[in-house]
Formats: structure tokens, C-alpha cells, sequence
């Protein structure tokens, strides 16, 4: 093996650099080549079918059967005219990747020849099986129906595969009885619910408000490491990750990767990747190196919600398809490297009114600085409500890894609002409101407050350790992981900001009944809110052992594994949350508690499995071939009568050898026996309990000690590559 890891090494250190060429120097040209947007589609669309498609994508009315053909028909020419020869329906099963099942336009006829077709029922619903994908026991193994839907608000693009062309649909996916097993549809519901709940409160400000869309925006970070040393690492391949590997020497400690100069061939890879993610309307805007060497970030300008996730989804297939024309491998990994920066997916969160207004930046007038205020004070509130399943929907067995270590947010869900809007909170939370007898005309609200200040776009410094931070006219989850589909966080987010502004709409409402003029009644409600979620603020250092102390003495949550973050999703309170904004059923909530349970039970399994494998097949067998040359030294040393010291030295090493062997041994048949014990469990909760806190409990102890035999056998016998190696691009 060791030979193995000497030729991967050879390989990676004498890679060309894979020479890329843009269609264009112009970006301008070729942006959305591949997407049938508003303009291709009054191209290849007649008129009345474009208006149905864009009545669809604006105000929710469903596409008509006889419009859908003439869509098809449009579909069909466009792409065929590309050369598309195939489609497909594209959708986010539970796995947490992309699916997709392609069919040919191809059709013989009655007499013998064949015929291009595509009919608007086959954009419209296609049948996969829905028993062979998680469904937390919705659908049973002799019930497989299910069906994708057509989603008119995310275009369909044409995917570049080798020589091939597919005309991809985006759809949701859904069981035969209706419940969800994907991503998109809770989430399409979702902002439907927070569209009609903020427009509702816009009305108390800017009655030209009549849609409210949320707008994201994903900065994507990954590592990258040569193919060959990729498939010399059982466990990478398998896992994501690697399980064994002592630090080199230097790894990110004088922090001179971030920002440095990119590295020739990832320059080359991202330029490919880029070209393709641009032709299909991703607007990719940055690249730079990342804090850990190896480590990598791109990110797009804004897009709305819906089609920021699909593009994110449709990015990550990307980078891993054209990796392999460089000979590379994308690591989405949350944590692929122990002892460096693991990696997150930032999701940058906003509302946009259909007038083009952020409701989250800071306005120059008191009336819009009293929308602004509304719409922040209420999403810290319901994120305050509501933080445990927060923590929830970025639960995963990667993730884990990266919360609360020295770079990543920690598993307490808190928010950062900077020194200059705390200030202002506190300013109104110590104020007496009360209604003004003559009009202001200063401008100010007529209350009984210190003026609002014109609060500026970038007021603050910003604060990385924080899970949930305001940075200037949007909120930043950083706690989201670097392979989650970005949909699960943003359904619970947009949930819970509509289930809070249709509870201020009420409070707020029932004041004004009371006689209490609209902008009084607004501010007491923000007042009263302010009060009430004030445990939620915190601009200190999250990484500190304080924190962890102070958050208890709030009440504030601190989850650290995923079985016990997943338990909310079963919580009467969130059952509520969801049923009343007819987003999640009971029994979906309890599929979904399932599914994400067995899937991180299975993961730990595969890495279980894995490494008992590796140090079964590979490691052990090294340091005992170096133990034999060490013992066939010593006796060497002794037959020509130098049985000194360096003898003595030697004796050392082989007794240590065995010892680290031993252990190791000792505990791989220890996790062996506690899966067994852990397997026969029926309760998919318990199951992943017990391999949570049983099974990984033997990690550390082989890794420690394989960590160590590292150190001890020569360098040349070592059967896997270091992490210095996996890391070293030029």
C-alpha cells in the first residue's frame, strides 16, 4: 500500500494544468445560455402560454393543462434545437443530493418509424419510485407511487454531460397520499406563508406592497485535493473525511492561505466551473482561498430564495463533475481534515418587497426606520421562540464535527445585531411610548422615544463566531453546513419569521382597536418584543468556555449531537408551528425525525466499518512489518556487539508498537460488539443514541493511537497519504 501512496504522490506533483477558454471574455454573453428564461421563453412561447407561466412564478396560479402543452411544445423545440435528446424531472429527495430519471424524446409509431414528442403531461408530473427513497415510512416497499411536479418558478436549464444534453425540469416530489419527500416543497410552502404574513404587515407602512419574496444568498465553501491521493484514502472516499492522519508541522497556523494567491490548477478548475455554473444562470460574483490550505470559497449575487437553493444544489453537482477534468476532487465535508478550519454554507437571508425594498436595511426616514425595526425586532424574536429548531434543521453527523470547534459557530443558537443596533434596542426598550397630543414636526414618530437614527448599512463589525448575525441589511446563518441542502434551514427560518409577523399583526391590531394610534401600537409591540428575546442577543466571543456558562444562566440550548437537536421536530410546539401554516403534517414531521435518525446512524456505521477495515487491512500490518525490521536490527546489533544504548533506543519503539497495537485491536472489537448491540435496537431514536454515544466512543481512542504509530513507523512503510500530501496543490 505504501507503494500506492508513493505513486499517487508521483501523480499529483506532475499534473499539468487543464487549460480553460470561456465562451466569451465577456461574462455578459453567455450568462443563461443554457436556461430557458423570461427571453427565451418569449421566443419559443406564445404569448398567452409566457403569461401563464409568469401568473404562475408571480402570483401562484396554477399552470392550465392546455397552456402546459404549448410550454412542452416550446420546451421541446428550444432544447432539441441545443441538441437535447433527453429530459428529466430534477428533484432534492431526502438523501440529501439530487435525483433525476431521464427519458428520450424518442417515440416509435404505429407504422414502424418514430417521432420527437413531448407532451404537457410529461412536464408536468412524472412517476418515480417513492418507496426506494427515505420516506420514514410513509410509503411501504409494495407501495411505490410517488410523483415530481413541475416547479414553474425555477427554470428549466439544459445539463452538459460528456457529449450528452438533458433538458432538466426542477419539481417537487411527493408521495402517492400527498405528504413531502423532498426539500422544495416544504419550502415553496413556507414562503407562500411568509409572503402573505409580511405583506400583510407592509400594508401598515406601504400600501403599494403586495408581495414580499425572500431573497438568499450561499457562499460556498469546499476543499480540493488531487484525484489520486483522493483514492488512496479508503476512508475519504467512503466517508467524506479522513478518519486517521496526524497534523503536519504547518497547516493554517501563520495564516497565509487565506486570500492567497490561488493555486494554478484549482485557478484552472474554478474558471471551469464558473464558465459552466454561469451559462446555466448562476451568477457566481467571487472566489478566494479560505482560511485552511486546500480550502476554497465561491459565492453568487442574491437571488430569490427558491432558485438560490436550486442553483446551490445544482453548484455543488457541478464542481464535482468538472473536478474530474483536472484530476481533482471537491471535499464538501463539513469536516474532511481534524486540526484545520472545517467548512460552512453562509446563507445570507433577506425580505424584498415587490417594490424593490429590503425590509432589512436601515431606512433615512423615521417611517422607514419604523418598517425596518418591524421587520428585524421580529425576526430576532421568532428566532428567539424558536432556536432549538433552528439548531434542528442544520443537524447532520458532518456538521457536529465542525459546531463549537475554534471556527465555526457554536451549537447555541444566538444572534449578533452590532454595538449601534443593541443600543437602539436598548434605547427603546427603557423608553416610556406614549401617544403625542400635536403632530412631530421634526419628523420623528410622535413618541415618547429618542429619534431612531439613520442607522447605516455597514454600522458594525462583523462577528464569525456568531451562528446567526446581522450584517447590515440581512441576516447571516453561518451554522448551516458546507454539503446541507440549504432548503431545510430556510423552511424553518421563513416559518418562523410568518408565524411571528402574524402574531405582531394581532397584537398590534388589537391595540389599535383599543383606540392606540397604528405607529404607537407598532412600537409597543416592538418594545414589548425587545424584552422578551433580549436572551437571544449576544455580541461577545461564541468559541469561549464563558459563553457556554453565560448562554445556561439565559436558558439558551446548548445541542451538541444531532440525536438530541432532532428531538424538536416531534415537539407538539413544532407540530403546531407547521400545521397551522400547512407546511408539515404531524406524520411528516415524524418521517422526517426518522430519516434524518437512520441517516446518521448509517453514516456512523459506514465510518465504523471503514475504519476498523483500514487498521484491520492496513495500518496494523505496516507497524508490524517496521516492528520486524526493528527486532531483525536489534538482533543484528547484537551479533556484532553493539547492544548499547540504540539497541535500547530501539527496544523502546518495539515495545510501543505493540502496545498501540494491542489497544487499537482492543477497542476495534469493542466498537464491533457495541454496534451489534446498537443494531439490534428497533427504535431508530435509541439506535442513534447508542451509536452516538457508544460506537463513536471507540473513534478516538483508535484514532489517537494510529495518530501515534504514525509518528513511530518509517515514513516509507506508511500505507496512507498524509495530510500534508492531500493538502499540496500547486
Amino acid at each position: 500500500m505504501s507503494l500506492l501512496r508513493f505513486k499517487a504522490l508521483e501523480a499529483a506533483m506532475s499534473r499539468p494544468v487543464v487549460r480553460v477558454t470561456p465562451p466569451s471574455t465577456k461574462i455578459s454573453d453567455f450568462f443563461g445560455s443554457n436556461v430557458f428564461d423570461k427571453n427565451k421563453m418569449k421566443e419559443f412561447l406564445s404569448k398567452e402560454a409566457y403569461q401563464s407561466v409568469m401568473s404562475s412564478i408571480e402570483l401562484g396560479i396554477p399552470v392550465d393543462r392546455t397552456m402546459a402543452e404549448q410550454i412542452a411544445a416550446g420546451l421541446k423545440s428550444w432544447s432539441m434545437g441545443r441538441g437535447v435528446t433527453h429530459y428529466t424531472h430534477w428533484f432534492q429527495p431526502l438523501t440529501g443530493t439530487t435525483a433525476e430519471k431521464h427519458d428520450s424524446f424518442f417515440e416509435p409509431t404505429a407504422d414502424g418509424k418514430a417521432i420527437e414528442k413531448f407532451s404537457g403531461d410529461a412536464l408536468v408530473q412524472q412517476e418515480p419510485d417513492a418507496s426506494s427513497f427515505p420516506n420514514g415510512g410513509i410509503r411501504s416497499t409494495f407501495e411505490a407511487r410517488g410523483y415530481t411536479a413541475w416547479d414553474p418558478s425555477s427554470p428549466a436549464f439544459i445539463m452538459e454531460s460528456g457529449s450528452g444534453l438533458t433538458l432538466c425540469i426542477p419539481t417537487v416530489f411527493v408521495s402517492y397520499t400527498g405528504e413531502a419527500l423532498d426539500f422544495k416543497a416544504p419550502l415553496l410552502k413556507a414562503l407562500n406563508s411568509l409572503d402573505k404574513a409580511a405583506t400583510a404587515v407592509c400594508q401598515y407602512f406601504d400600501k403599494a406592497v403586495t408581495k414580499v419574496n425572500s431573497s438568499l444568498g450561499i457562499e460556498q465553501e469546499y476543499f480540493v485535493v488531487d484525484e489520486d491521493l483522493f483514492f488512496a484514502r479508503p476512508d475519504l472516499v467512503a466517508t467524506g473525511r479522513t478518519l486517521f492522519g496526524h497534523e503536519s508541522a504547518r497547516n493554517q497556523q501563520l495564516e497565509d492561505h487565506y486570500f492567497g494567491s490561488i493555486p494554478e490548477r484549482v485557478y484552472a478548475f474554478m474558471l471551469d466551473f464558473e464558465t459552466e455554473a454561469l451559462k446555466l444562470g448562476i451568477p457566481l460574483k467571487t472566489r478566494h482561498n479560505e482560511v485552511a490550505p486546500g480550502q476554497f470559497e465561491c459565492a453568487p449575487i442574491y437571488e430569490e430564495i427558491n432558485l438560490a437553493i436550486d442553483h446551490n444544489q445544482l453548484l455543488m453537482d457541478l464542481m464535482d463533475k468538472v473536478a474530474r477534468r483536472h484530476k481533482l476532487k471537491v471535499l464538501l465535508h463539513e469536516k474532511p481534515f481534524a486540526g484545520i478550519n472545517g467548512s460552512g454554507k453562509h446563507n445570507n437571508w433577506s425580505l424584498i418587497t415587490n417594490t424593490g425594498k429590503n425590509l432589512l436595511a436601515p431606512g433615512k426616514t423615521p417611517k422607514n426606520n419604523l418598517m425596518f425595526l418591524t421587520f428585524f425586532v421580529n425576526t430576532v424574536k421568532a428566532v428567539h421562540n424558536h432556536a432549538d429548531l433552528l439548531r434542528s434543521s442544520i443537524a447532520s453527523v458532518n456538521n457536529d464535527h465542525r459546531l463549537g470547534a475554534n471556527e465555526a459557530p457554536p451549537a447555541i443558537i444566538s444572534i449578533f445585531l452590532g454595538e449601534q443596533l443593541n443600543e437602539v434596542l436598548d434605547e427603546i426598550e427603557s423608553s416610556h411610548v406614549v401617544n403625542r397630543k400635536k403632530k412631530d414636526l421634526s419628523g420623528a414618530l410622535g413618541l415618547n422615544i429618542p429619534k431612531i437614527p439613520q442607522i447605516l448599512l455597514d454600522n458594525t463589525d462583523r462577528n464569525r463566531t456568531s451562528p446567526f448575525a446581522f450584517t447590515g441589511n440581512k441576516f447571516e446563518f453561518r451554522a448551516v453546513g458546507s454539503s446541507a441542502n440549504s432548503a431545510a434551514p430556510m423552511t424553518v427560518l421563513n416559518a418562523i419569521v410568518a408565524e411571528q409577523l402574524t402574531i405582531f399583526k394581532q397584537d398590534v391590531d388589537k391595540l389599535v382597536k383599543k383606540g392606540e394610534k397604528k405607529d404607537v401600537a407598532i412600537m409597543k409591540i416592538i418594545r414589548q418584543y425587545i424584552k422578551e428575546s433580549k436572551s437571544i442577543r449576544f455580541e461577545g466571543n461564541g468559541y469561549s468556555d464563558e459563553w457556554a456558562q453565560e448562554a445556561a444562566s439565559r436558558g439558551l440550548s446548548n445541542i451538541k449531537t444531532t440525536p438530541k437537536a432532532l428531538d424538536v421536530l416531534i415537539t407538539e410546539k413544532t407540530a403546531e408551528l407547521f400545521e397551522k401554516q400547512h407546511i408539515f403534517t404531524e406524520r411528516e414531521l415524524h418521517a422526517r425525525h426518522e430519516i434524518f435518525l437512520e441517516n446518521y446512524t448509517k453514516k456512523i456505521q459506514i465510518e465504523a466499518r471503514i475504519m476498523g477495515d483500514l487498521v484491520t487491512s492496513q495500518i496494523i500490518p505496516a507497524a508490524l512489518n517496521y516492528q520486524t525490521r526493528l527486532i531483525d536490527n536489534v538482533k543484528g546489533l547484537k551479533e556484532i556487539g553493539l547492544n548499547g544504548a540504540l539497541s535500547a533506543s530501539q527496544l523502546e519503539i518495539i515495545t510501543e508498537i505493540s502496545e498501540r497495537v494491542s489497544t487499537i485491536k482492543k477497542a476495534v472489537y469493542d466498537m464491533i460488539e457495541a454496534r451489534k448491540k446498537a443494531n439490534v435496537l428497533t427504535d431508530a431514536r435509541e439506535m442513534a443514541i447508542a451509536y452516538d454515544e457508544k460506537v463513536k466512543s471507540f473513534f478516538e481512542t483508535i484514532r489517537y493511537h494510529v495518530d501515534k504509530l504514525e509518528l513511530i513507523v518509517d515514513d516509507a512503510q506508511w500505507p496512507l497519504p498524509k495530510f500534508r500530501e492531500l493538502l499540496f496543490i500547486k
